[in-house]
């Protein structure tokens, strides 16, 4: 490395007031035992055993609650303990057993914390610059033979809940010069970034409910109680329903199952898995029925009302009942209650997302809240203020507006990613173009992606795969190159993109924090392996040779320094940079608020006539590429669904101990009764499908087999089947606990393909998968990458309402 120019040596003292020391140093009764680490006092009055009993206070970066949180740490700096911030200004003493656990996990035996290199049938260490040298000539070679579009990238959910581990994974693609990014977003959420994109001119303008004001709020397809809130940072989901209703609002809970949510407030609305469209559609119909549109909002702030008019004649609450199973009185009700609300919304997450149609529920749903002249105002849907103006930001950029067209199936990017669903077709498609190398950071596609079994042949297929992760996953298990990463409490940081960036907070705030412990041993912060391995592919970051040196000269000025490893990124001086840019001073001035610091609260009548990006500065209620979408889909999607009334659905389930594929490994999250995941059943269709609670049954789709217990669930919906997802680690090479689980992998039901992908958004169906189930019956392949369930029983007696049930809504109501 060269020494930076003279006139870059100013800036070493400044960027080491914001950022960090350059070695563990001690003043009075202060100590900061490594640089970027929490200061913290020392208590020389504690009990003996306990004189170095340190407290820390950051924040929880698993699920966008982002739960305040306080580290104890013992005097040769372990995790002793961690409880929820009573004194946070806005999460106030809520945390989730994940949050409170998630030491075990990362302080696992079976953690990465050297770079390994895969050596036959295992894994042997080698040196952090071995791997990036060799890792750089083959990408090197690859690109120079194949084309830059032949090195990949997966981002998976990991990396969104960091500031800098996407902006700099994003900056190494663009130094490969490469569009061949994929990431988890077109598993969950990406037909919300589409939407947003041809409504409001902008992926990153996602309203949310007001939920200080609304009068009436109607929950489709989410169950925050477990799940938490999506798109919106809110704690204590179950306190804030409450509230609603408790103010004499109104809640409505529409689900095929009566979800934990629906069990603490509202009413419960069950529905047919994967009709949400037609829900919409139909409540739009009544609700222009009934005049509830706003004439004055229509005329001022939109466009193309006539052609949703249109639209929305054909399907009359009669009409979609019979897909539905939502009776049209019921229907007429909730939208009576919308109407003549004070303020009303409607919400969906997931269930709704992953559907099939995903993209046209949300714009449909968005329409509802726009034309009812809900959207922008008090008690309505909300569009958030982060530090910056994320949509100013984007029209002078470009962020996010790129349409790139995949190579299978033509699909356009949605925020530069090419679907998940088409990523085994690029690897095992030859031609110009093809995938031979892929990068995967902070995810584990082979379990969580569509078509497992597939993807997992399609990763033996490539000529390199690096993994970058804390744990050894089962993508990691194929990898040729694991490279550790710090996890959470390693790292300074400030809030993800969507509170700090979007605003996307019920009540704002900001808050700082440092490091809670130093790595133990080789791991690094994804932003310092990105620029290393630019350097050592020879592809400046961002494909700018000035901001490689500027990256590589900042390592050198302010970057932590650890004895046998390279300089690290400056992460503190680098958000300390943004911080101050924003008005918001700087990362040590916010650190002296361990608790947060309150901005000021959202407020209504800011976007419509403001700052909606379309061209004309309306908001575009049919957008050409959603009505086309609509005029393929719908009839026949209607008439397919009319043809098949019996046939069950299969959705998924989350459990408040899980968190998609990867906690797992820690026992006290699978242990007795969890050891596996389950296939929920009503009564009703176990005793059709010649089966009883514990059972073994085969479920099939048209994409794949599993065997797995049955779990007897009244609270589903007849015709409706639930499975959990993120398990089958029995393949998982160096996970001690989760490879002695006994679940299955549910994706490798869900179909791949370009086929498989919905056209706009680029998600694949997750959930309202067609499925057969009988009892178990013949020989299933012990290598099935679908893992095995011989042997487990989810609990005693067949009369029993659901054993394991019984104990994961045990632990969930003592939340």
């Amino acid at each position: 490395m060269q020494r930076p120019p003279r006139s870059v040596q100013p800036l070493r003292s400044r960027l080491q007031r914001e950022g960090s020391t350059l070695g563990p140093s001690r003043s009075g009764d202060r100590i900061v035992d490594w640089p970027g680490v929490l200061p913290v006092t020392l208590d020389s009055g504690a009990p003996e055993g306990a004189a170095l009993r340190q407290t820390r206070h950051t924040f929880c970066r698993i699920c966008e609650s982002l739960c305040g949180l306080e580290v104890d740490l013992d005097p040769q700096g372990a995790i002793a303990a961690i409880r929820p911030d009573a004194a946070h200004v806005e999460t106030a003493g809520f945390a989730c057993v994940k949050g409170l656990k998630q030491d075990r996990l990362y302080e696992s035996p079976d953690r990465l914390r050297h770079p390994m290199k895969r050596a036959g049938d295992g894994f042997g260490r080698i040196a952090w610059a071995q791997a990036l040298s060799e890792i750089g000539d083959q990408v090197r070679r690859l690109r120079a033979d194949h084309g830059p579009d032949s090195i990949g990238m997966y981002v998976g959910t990991a990396a969104g809940f960091s500031l800098l581990h996407p902006i700099f994974a994003q900056g190494f693609m663009n130094g490969i010069g490469s569009k061949s990014m994929y990431a988890s977003s077109t598993q969950d959420c990406s037909n919300k970034f589409a939407v947003a994109r041809e409504v409001y001119g902008f992926p990153f303008t996602q309203p949310f409910p007001d939920l200080d004001r609304v009068g009436c709020l109607i929950i489709v397809g989410a169950n925050p109680l477990v799940s938490k809130w999506s798109f919106l940072q809110v704690p204590n989901p179950a306190k804030r329903l409450r509230e609603i209703e408790a103010r004499g609002g109104q809640l409505w809970i529409v689900d095929p199952r009566r979800t934990e949510t629906a069990k603490v407030a509202g009413e419960h609305v069950p529905i047919r898995p994967g009709t949400d469209v037609f829900f919409y559609l139909s409540f739009l119909n009544a609700l222009i029925e009934r005049g509830g549109v706003d004439e004055r909002v229509l005329a001022e702030h939109t466009r193309g009302f006539e052609q949703i008019r249109s639209l929305a004649a054909a399907w009359t609450p009669e009409r979609t009942a019979e897909v539905t199973r939502i009776p049209a009185d019921r229907l007429r009700a909730m939208v009576r209650s919308y109407c003549e609300a004070d303020g009303a919304a409607l919400y969906c997450s997931t269930g709704v997302n992953m559907g099939g149609n995903g993209a046209l529920a949300f714009w449909i749903q968005e329409v509802i809240n726009a034309v009812s002249g809900n959207l922008d105002r008090a008690g309505g849907t909300l569009i958030g203020r982060g530090i910056v103006d994320f949509a100013k930001f984007g029209a002078r950029s470009g962020f996010g507006l790129r349409e790139d067209r995949s190579r299978i199936g033509g699909f356009a990017s949605v925020n530069d990613a090419y679907p998940g669903g088409i990523l085994a077709d690029e690897i095992l498609t030859p031609g110009e173009g093809k995938l031979r190398a892929l990068f995967v950071t902070g995810g584990n596609p082979l379990i969580t992606m569509a078509g497992a079994g597939r993807l997992r042949d399609a990763f033996e297929e490539l000529e390199l795969l690096v993994t970058i992760d804390i744990l050894p996953n089962e993508t990691g298990s194929l990898a040729h190159y694991r490279l550790p990463a710090t996890t959470p409490f390693e790292r300074p940081d400030l809030p993800f993109a969507f509170p700090l960036l979007m605003g996307m907070q019920s009540h704002p705030y900001l808050q700082a924090t440092e490091a809670v412990h130093p790595p133990r041993a080789e791991e690094r912060d994804e932003a310092s392996i990105y620029v290393d391995l630019a350097r050592a592919c020879k592809a400046p970051l961002f494909g700018s040779r000035i901001a490689q040196r500027l990256a590589e000269w900042s390592t050198c000025l302010g970057g932590e320094k650890r004895v046998g490893l390279p300089a690290a990124v400056p992460q503190r001086g680098l958000m300390s940079l943004l911080l101050r840019m924003t008005g918001h001073g700087s990362f040590r001035k916010l650190l002296r608020e361990p608790h947060g610091r309150r901005l000021a609260e959202q407020s209504p009548g800011i976007f419509l006539g403001k700052k909606v990006a379309t061209p004309d500065g309306r908001v575009d209620l049919a957008p050409p590429a959603l009505v086309a979408q609509a005029g393929v889909r719908l009839e026949a999607d209607f008439e397919e669904e009319r043809r098949h009334p019996g046939r069950l659905l299969l959705i998924t389930r989350r459990h408040v101990k899980t968190h998609n594929s990867w906690t797992h490994n820690e026992e006290s999250f699978v242990s007795g009764t969890r050891t596996t995941n389950y296939l929920y059943m009503h009564p009703e269709d176990a005793k059709a499908s010649g089966l009883r609670h514990g059972d073994l049954a085969d479920v099939a789709s048209a994409s794949g087999r599993v065997r797995i217990p049955v779990n007897l669930l009244p609270e589903l919906q007849p015709g409706t089947v639930a499975m959990p997802h993120g398990w089958g680690h029995q393949h998982a090479r160096g996970l001690s606990v989760a490879s002695r689980t006994k679940g299955v992998n549910v994706n490798v039901l869900a179909s791949s393909g370009p086929q498989a992908v919905e056209a706009l958004s680029g998600m694949s169906k997750l959930t309202a998968i067609p499925v057969e189930v009988t009892p178990a019956a013949g020989p299933l392949d012990a290598t099935n990458w679908t893992g095995l369930t011989e042997g487990v029983q989810p609990g005693a007696g067949s009369n029993a309402r659901s054993g394991g049930e019984t104990a994961h809504e045990g632990f969930e109501r003592k939340l």
